[in-house]
């Protein structure tokens, strides 16, 4: 008899779960959350989207004088000039708490080197995981004018 209690009790009690599953409506008119899903995986895209990282008045490097081998796959590679020509400008990224900075390594009659650098907390702390690409800008010794433009990075702690 105890187990028929024990079993009876089981059967209510799978009965009353079964019922709060179930994804029917309860009452008149109202409809639950919708969950839709896609066969198809999404893949996030291969480079950041920037709308015009250019600004008004500044004027693109082409990306024929541009070399950025040395950079990382994903990092922006938009390099510009403002002014006379004088004034680079390039979008670096930085993230969680780490700040960008650029620095101008080298520049000479052919060529202007610019590294991209991230500078990061030496201690370990707790950081968030965004990133955010600022535009940076640097003054030459003279205008670009028809020089290379070679893009590196590097990575330091603080």
């Amino acid at each position: 008899m105890r187990s028929l209690g024990t079993a009876l009790g089981a059967g209510v009690l799978l009965v009353v779960l079964a019922a709060c599953a179930t994804s029917t409506p309860v009452g008149p008119g109202d409809s639950g959350p919708t969950l839709t899903t896609s066969a198809e995986p999404t893949s996030p895209s291969p480079e950041p989207e920037f709308e015009s990282p250019v600004p008004p008045g500044g004027k693109e490097v082409p990306k024929g004088r541009l070399d950025a081998t040395n950079v990382p796959e994903g990092t922006p590679t938009t390099v510009w000039t403002e002014g006379d020509g004088a004034t680079l400008g390039v979008i670096a990224q930085e993230g969680g708490c780490g700040k960008a900075s650029v620095e101008i390594a080298e520049q000479n009659a052919q060529v202007v080197k610019v590294v991209l650098v991230e500078t990061t907390p030496a201690d370990e702390q707790v950081c968030t995981m965004d990133i955010r690409y600022p535009p940076l800008t640097a003054k030459l010794d003279a205008p670009l004018g028809d020089r290379q433009v070679v893009l590196t990075t590097r990575q330091d702690k603080k």
